[in-house]
């Protein structure tokens, strides 16, 4: 995905009929809140100050992960174009920020769009063995047909990185979008092999040396946008099956379906990618997980978890991307998701998906934990807790009803809520009786599959300041949802509709970070 941020033209917000944000005169009739407070997310990524957007996936250099990701220093003077900003983080849930890695217009090729880094230890480039290259999509001229790969290079672990000249490694051969290389080692046969976002394809391409690239294959796939920040990896089940995932950050909304991260599981020979079936599966279901990236799961030592990998996705959406009360309250716009799990699973009907849960490091900044045991609801039941930033989870179980779920951040007359579970066939993520950035109203309630017919549902549940994200069934289905609640609304309710449900083992638990 491109690197242009031009920031819209609002100056404040205001709820109205349908929960949508909506322009105003100014920005202090807009947000009851108190004095001082802050939507700067309690426990997830948040940039330190003004634009963030891409997650670049994050490497493994030196016993900590070296998280890059789109960085605009300029944002709120107007200008566009971003850099490459580095943090670092052992544990991935607290991050520490290492200042601009890759420059923006320090060459003629301007700013510094998607890509990926890798550590060249075995010296292919000729940088030196260890050094950890850069390869990004610059447009010199800012057009569709511009867009070229570029190299940078780092010979100091990755902190600063210098441009291998001016002249793109892979140019654009004349078609229009062609960017967002992920590249990936195939020590198998001794070469690089890059993924590249091409419109409605993925290319694929060769290189032994990361600084000359043969295109070899691609993979088409119409009807879901324009195919941004591929991913390819490959990950073993629990039962020993391996497969190859091929994933894309895709806009689906049109034909109904969401506009995350679309993946394919299937084989993938070195040169080209087999699908095990035409359509995609999304690894979440919420209006808010794009640009996501996946990476190895690395032991203290370096070894790599064959059974797990990382994810982290970019909590907006370029229909909104811009409409975000941090801007005035803590001067930034850009948020990440939780840090991921995760694992491939294999489904009663045989075939394969991908399964979600937060990061288990998380467990360590638990400050507070809250039980409440079985709770028997018909109707709604508010609860004893307070709260902006927190994760609930529980099971739910009835005989019969129609829907069952929470309402989250509940405003004291109990109006305003984020309603998340269950409605007879689907599970979902309602965010239309709150705050939500999506001015035309149509994209509130997000959906997923679920069998009633099971009659129990499981739920995790993190909520954050300006987000909720909802792990359903073990994570089977998530939903990632940007959301602005007034910070007044700290309430906490379960409800059911047309039925009696038990509400088991219910758990709250409060972070510091």
């Amino acid at each position: 995905m491109g690197g242009i941020t031009r920031r819209a033209l609002f100056a404040g917000s205001a709820v109205g009929a349908a929960g949508a944000l909506l322009p105003t005169a100014g920005p202090a009739a807009a947000k009851p809140r108190t004095a001082g407070a802050s939507y700067r997310a309690a426990y997830h990524f948040t940039v330190p100050g003004q634009w963030k957007n891409d997650p670049q996936r994050p490497v493994w250099i030196d016993g900590e992960y070296h998280y890059y990701y789109l960085h605009n220093a300029d944002y709120l003077a107007g200008e566009i174009g971003t850099a490459w900003r580095l943090a670092t983080s052992r544990d991935l849930v607290s991050f520490t920020d290492r200042g601009i890695a890759v420059p923006k217009d320090t060459t003629p090729n301007g700013d510094v769009w998607s890509g990926s880094a890798v550590v060249d230890s075995g010296d292919t480039a000729g940088f030196g063995a260890g050094a950890v290259v850069v390869l990004a999509t610059m447009s010199p001229h800012d057009g569709p047909a511009d867009q070229a790969q570029y190299l940078y290079y780092s010979t100091d672990g990755g902190r600063t990185f210098a441009p291998h000249g001016t002249d793109p490694v892979l140019p654009n051969p004349g078609v229009r979008d062609f960017r967002d290389p992920k590249v990936i080692r195939d020590e198998e046969r001794g070469r690089w092999v890059m993924t590249l976002a091409e419109n409605d394809k993925v290319g694929f391409y060769h290189s032994t040396d990361l600084r000359s690239w043969t295109y070899v294959s691609g993979f088409v796939r119409q009807g879901i946008g324009v195919l941004e920040c591929p991913d390819l990896f490959r990950i073993r089940a629990a039962d020993g099956t391996v497969k190859w995932v091929l994933g894309v950050s895709a806009n689906g909304k049109g034909a109904g379906l969401p506009n995350t991260y679309a993946y394919w599981t299937g084989t993938f020979d070195g040169t080209a990618f087999t699908a095990d079936a035409a359509e995609p599966q999304w690894l979440d279901h919420g209006w808010d997980w794009y640009g996501a990236v996946t990476f190895e799961k690395h032991a203290a030592d370096g070894t790599v978890d064959e059974a797990t990998r990382y994810a982290i996705g970019w909590l907006n959406n370029w229909d909104y991307a811009h409409i975000t009360p941090t801007i005035d309250s803590d001067g930034f716009n850009g948020t990440d998701s939780i840090v991921r799990e995760v694992t491939l699973k294999r489904g009663s009907d045989g075939t394969y998906h991908l399964a979600s849960r937060p990061v288990a490091a998380l467990d360590r900044y638990v400050t507070r934990t809250v039980r409440l045991g079985d709770l028997a609801v018909e109707g709604t039941r508010l609860l004893d807790h307070r709260g902006t930033a927190y994760e609930v989870s529980c099971e739910i179980t009835w005989d019969a009803l129609a829907g069952a779920g929470l309402q989250l951040r509940r405003s004291p007359d109990g109006v305003r809520h984020i309603d998340a579970g269950i409605h007879r066939d689907y599970a979902f993520l309602n965010r239309r009786p709150s705050v939500s950035p999506d001015m035309t109203g149509r994209f509130q309630e997000s959906r997923s599959p679920f069998d009633p017919a099971r009659r129990a549902v499981r739920l995790r549940i993190l909520v954050d300041r300006t987000s909720v994200e909802m792990f359903v069934d073990d994570g089977r289905y998530t939903h990632s949802s940007a959301v602005f609640p007034y910070l007044v609304d700290t309430g906490l309710a379960l409800f059911t509709t047309e039925g009696r449900a038990v509400f088991r083992d219910v758990v709250i638990r409060e972070f510091t970070v």
